[in-house]
């Protein structure tokens, strides 16, 4: 379906950048019971929504003209959360409006303030900006919105989490009663039906977002792991995709920073994204990421909120996200525009349950896997060496006499081996994992008390050491890469521990052990504990349970062996 009637501009400019058929919420923004109006806009992240609005504000910024004459004051604001978010949208608006003769400005924190103020002062028709820079050049006066005919909030939702509802609040209030209001958002929580109330006369609800469910465009996947494997498994994710642009989710700078040395350090052409960083920083990240000179961004939420890189084909969860609307808006930067896309969630196997519960509250079909292995990479690297196009691709003479040199000078065998060892060594090294196995199936209340069931290994913390299971517990997990549904019995004797693990985890527990590296604590099978060795506490106090032990010991701090008390 083509778009509607529009102005001769906008129908070139559209033209121009590819355009050739409305996306949904473009389609119902142009509607005709939608012009003039105020509009509370729900549609899922990706879908055109920029376009969109800048569409559905044209006629009310043109008043029935064919262009834009100059103007000291502008004509529409447009408010976004984030740095990146609103100089992307002065992107796309500049492209849009520029053939209209239209001039549009970007006002955002970390940008030089005063270059912002020359910019106002020589007059625009659109401002984009950030709310707690824009509500600043208001309280300063350099700002008029005496003119102003639209306001756009985009990401609603997202501002009103960052805690900008009393800048947005401010912003509104200072600009004209007859202005058109348009509320775009991810969702439509009761916090921004109540702003929509307040703000806006009569507003045309559209929800072009299919009830809020995730893109169609996106193959979700959750790759399980061992705790300790995260970061290999990020790196054999990211070498077997082998997508043009990819983005990497944690939870904290400090995560941000870690995985993107040792992605760095690996070999990979990685760039960070976090708050930390300058908005020039900022942009000179994205910018490698967008012309391909860096293959992975690596990023927090908020810094990732409402980015657009052409291309991005993987998105992946390093850390799972905090809740539903997170884990859909970190997915929505891939399969944007009608472009297909693939989500992976990297997901230890102690954070299984909760990705479970995350994934069945998103209401996301989703591929449960393994990591992919280094034995499958490089097979899958052998495919992709047959299949470059450099093997298919005519020969210049001058290749062809260097190539007769070489197979004169080596075998055929040694200057093909020579060539693969050329393309390795162009690629970062996939990881040996360990296998994660399938979900937990054990409970250890359901083997309790050396039941059977189980296979018995001992660790070399006694009573003499304080050994507790309130600290034990959290050490074996550790070091085994087990949950504690996977422990069953616990039985402390005098010099050692001896605990249970489920059939099913034991060999994974046992494999896991030889590649700890812990100077302190040894582990190895073991017998079943004798008939007589003291049960765990299982919720008696500590006291009670320690009659026939001796002097109640001195539980340590951080889950460390103290010393022994003196007798009173």
């Amino acid at each position: 379906m083509p778009f509607p009637a529009l102005n001769a501009h906008l129908e070139r400019a559209l033209a121009e950048r590819g355009y050739a058929e409305p996306t949904p919420v473009q389609l119902a923004v142009l509607q005709p019971e939608a012009a003039g109006r105020d509009l509370l806009v729900s549609a899922q992240t990706g879908s055109g929504k920029t376009v969109a609005y800048g569409l559905a504000i044209a006629d009310t910024l043109l008043g029935g003209a064919d262009g834009l004459a100059p103007r000291r004051s502008p004509l529409a604001l447009v408010v976004a959360p984030t740095r990146e978010l609103a100089m992307q949208v002065h992107g796309e608006l500049s492209w849009l409006y520029g053939p209209l003769g239209g001039r549009v400005v970007s006002c955002v924190g970390g940008m030089d303030v005063r270059r912002e103020q020359r910019a106002l002062a020589d007059g625009a028709h659109i401002v984009v900006a950030t709310p707690g820079r824009l509500r600043d050049h208001l309280e300063r006066g350099r700002l008029a919105t005496d003119g102003l005919l639209a306001v756009v909030l985009d990401e609603a939702d997202e501002m009103l989490d960052l805690g900008f509802r009393e800048d947005l609040e401010f912003i509104l209030d200072a600009t004209p009663e007859s202005r058109r209001t348009l509320l775009f958002s991810a969702t439509i929580p009761a916090e921004i039906a109540t702003l929509a109330r307040s703000y806006q006369r009569d507003a045309l609800r559209v929800a072009a977002n299919n009830k809020g469910e995730a893109h169609g465009d996106i193959e979700y996947r959750a790759v399980r792991c061992a705790p300790n494997d995260i970061e290999h498994a990020v790196v054999n994710v990211l070498r077997f995709s082998e997508a043009r642009a990819a983005m990497v989710f944690c939870a904290t700078r400090d995560a941000v920073r870690h995985l993107h040395a040792n992605l760095v350090e690996r070999g990979f052409a990685a760039v960070a994204l976090s708050g930390e960083l300058s908005q020039t920083e900022r942009s000179h990240a994205l910018q490698a990421v967008r012309d391909g000179r860096a293959r992975v961004c690596v990023a927090t939420d908020v810094a990732a909120r409402g980015i657009d890189v052409p291309d991005l084909a993987l998105v992946i969860h390093a850390e799972l996200p905090n809740n539903r609307d997170t884990l859909l808006h970190r997915s929505g930067r891939t399969g944007r525009a009608g472009r297909k896309g693939t989500c992976v969630l990297i997901v230890p196997h102690t954070r299984r349950r909760r990705a479970e519960q995350l994934l069945a509250g998103s209401r996301l079909p989703v591929i449960w896997s393994g990591a992919p292995t280094a034995d499958e990479i490089r097979a899958l690297d052998r495919q992709r060496l047959l299949a470059d196009p450099i093997l298919a691709d005519p020969a210049g003479e001058d290749d062809l006499a260097a190539g007769r040199t070489l197979l004169e000078s080596f075998p055929a065998e040694q200057v093909a081996a020579a060539l693969i060892r050329l393309q390795r060594s162009r690629l970062p090294e996939p990881e040996d994992l360990l296998d994660a196995g399938p979900p937990p199936a054990a409970d250890r209340h359901q083997s309790p008390r050396g039941a059977p069931g189980g296979r018995w290994f001992r660790m070399n913390i006694g009573r003499r050491d304080n050994a507790d299971p309130r600290w034990l517990l959290p050490i074996i997990c550790r070091l085994g890469h087990v949950t504690k549904a996977e422990i069953g019995a616990i039985r402390i004797l005098d010099r050692e521990t001896r605990f249970e693990i489920a059939d099913g985890s034991a060999d994974r527990f046992a494999t896991a052990l030889r590649q700890s590296n812990d100077p302190k604590v040894r582990i190895e099978p073991a017998d079943a504990p004798p008939a007589g060795s003291r049960p765990p506490h299982r919720g008696k106090p500590p006291a009670a349970a320690d009659k026939a032990g001796g002097p109640r010991p001195a539980y340590p701090k951080n889950g460390k062996p103290g010393k022994r008390r003196a007798a009173p």
